[in-house]
């Protein structure tokens, strides 16, 4: 099973950062893959709460579901629901926040599990990795700097 992973270091307190992860509706404010974004069904910020969302690119908006949100370890869990731009099944991806204690900067990771063809797990893997995480990873850089 593919496992795309990124990370990076963001000059920001933990808190903060984590405060803006977990704004499930707000995904724009720092990836700017993402056009739009609404939350659809639920509440924001509580387990089954789905956002609607709309490449900036354009194309047909799709929605991914909050699956847990747990603050004191800074985790959000989401899924997608229904049919996805990437044409992959069973996918479930975490963001975490956790401190750089000598610094007081924030360390993010994002990964995900997924299946996929094999043809184009390469492919999949290199797009959520650098387009999606490694991107969202740069707009909390500088969003929050």
């Amino acid at each position: 099973m593919p496992r795309p992973y990124a990370s990076g270091v963001v000059a920001a307190p933990v808190d903060k950062v984590w405060a803006q992860v977990r704004a499930f509706g707000d995904l724009p404010a720092f990836l700017p893959a993402i056009g739009h974004s609404a939350i659809v069904e639920g509440v924001d910020g509580q387990a089954g709460a789905v956002r609607r969302l709309t490449l900036a690119t354009g194309g047909d908006p799709f929605d991914e579901r909050l699956l847990a949100l747990d603050d004191p370890g800074r985790t959000l869990i989401y899924s997608f629901v229904g049919a996805n731009p990437f044409g992959v099944r069973r996918y479930v991806s975490t963001v975490r926040v956790s401190p750089v204690t000598d610094t007081g900067e924030s360390f993010v990771e994002w990964w995900a599990e997924y299946d996929a063809d094999a043809g184009q797990e390469e492919e999949l893997n290199r797009t959520f990795a650098e387009d999606v995480y490694g991107s969202g990873i740069t707009g909390l850089r500088k969003l929050l700097a």
